[in-house]
């Protein structure tokens, strides 16, 4: 007979923090509920989220490095420890060495992470993601894209590796075909396999939107280079584009050019000309259809990073967020100056106070 039971939700139950940023030594242990997270601006709300984001391929949300990270003034290195889904990771770096990964005692790849939890997040750096460059919202996409494909760190990674070694070739001015080949058919497996899953997770996303929902629907389109969406025409573009690629010293076609537009559906609007308010809308919006299609695939939502949001968002629309979190499930951490602002989630979520004592973070359990 099967076993139809949805499995249970990828929890993250236990966080520990030491000498990270402002939190010289934390340790908190979560249930199920979504965590609401108060205090001053600097007082260390933000750190805790980011100490999450890690937890998952990539810099984290603020995308720093392993350096930026160290508390001062003691500068000794940092740590975060979490018990995930049932498995114990261990993140650290120490002065001047790079992170490094440990899942239930074992080294491991940083990619590795992808594979026991999916982590998106929302932070106030991606409300102009709509006006600026096209890296953005390309980290965007394959964000998400990730939550649905594991695989595509790695193969972002191979992908960006084979094409600084083809960089490298053409601003050192190598003439030798055999020398690009190689890397070029490395660039076009990937490349394509690149296109094909950002295509697949756009398409799950557009499904996941609800139209009737308190969050405008966007209308979705990647953007590119036409000869980068099979391994054949991409192989064969960069194989073609050697002479136009060595004048400009890199690499002009393939999926590290392509883009992501929005048009807020209702308005026929492109999200770069709709208002502020308009354009957080639209990520709130495609954050939680993106949560919506992961609950909806595996049973299995995905843990919700929200960095000061609720105080952009009216107490309808509000009342609104906090409800899509609750009906999907997922483990939710939220940030905001005012304790008001979660006083909807009442008991339903877990209230924490972020205080500043003497430079250091301390973190206390509050009645809502």
């Amino acid at each position: 007979m099967s076993d139809d039971k949805a499995p249970d939700p990828v929890r993250l139950t236990e966080l520990a923090l030491s000498h990270f940023r402002s939190h010289r030594r934390t340790r908190l242990t979560l249930d199920t509920r979504p965590v609401a997270i108060h205090g001053d601006n600097g007082a260390g709300k933000t750190n805790l989220l980011e100490a999450v984001s890690l937890l998952s391929p990539g810099r984290g949300m603020r995308r720093a490095g392993a350096e930026e990270i160290i508390r001062r003034p003691e500068g000794i290195g940092w740590k975060v420890s979490a018990t995930l889904g049932g498995h114990e990771v261990e993140l650290r770096a120490e002065p001047g060495a790079p992170r490094t990964t440990a899942i239930d005692g074992k080294p491991a790849p940083q990619v590795a992470l992808a594979r026991i939890a999916r982590i998106l997040w929302l932070v106030p750096s991606m409300d102009r993601l709509w006006l600026e460059g096209a890296e953005g919202r390309r980290r965007f996409l394959d964000r998400m894209t990730l939550s649905f494909l594991p695989d595509h760190a790695e193969g972002v990674l191979t992908y960006e590796k084979a094409m600084r070694d083809r960089n490298r070739l053409l601003k050192d001015g190598v003439r030798d075909a055999r020398w690009f080949e190689a890397l070029e058919v490395l660039m076009a497996r990937h490349g394509a396999a690149i296109h094909a899953r950002r295509t697949d997770a756009l398409a799950r996303l557009t499904a996941a939107q609800d139209g009737d929902g308190p969050f405008p629907t966007a209308d979705l389109t990647l953007t590119g280079p036409d000869d980068a969406t099979t391994e054949d025409t991409l192989r064969e573009a960069l194989a073609a584009g050697r002479g136009r690629d060595t004048a400009a010293g890199r690499t002009l076609t393939g999926p590290h050019r392509a883009d992501l537009t929005a048009v807020y559906a209702a308005k026929g609007m492109e999200a770069r000309l709709c208002s502020t308010g308009e354009q957080k809308a639209l990520l709130i919006s495609l954050i939680l259809a993106n949560a919506r299609a992961l609950r909806a695939e595996d049973g299995t939502a995905p843990i919700l990073l929200l960095d000061e949001v609720a105080a952009h968002l009216d107490a309808d629309r509000r009342a609104a967020l906090y409800g899509e979190l609750l009906g999907i499930g997922g483990q939710a951490f939220l940030t905001g100056t005012d304790p008001r602002l979660f006083r909807e989630l009442g008991d339903a979520a877990r209230h924490l106070r972020v205080t500043d004592g003497a430079g250091e973070s301390r973190t206390e359990e509050v009645d809502p």
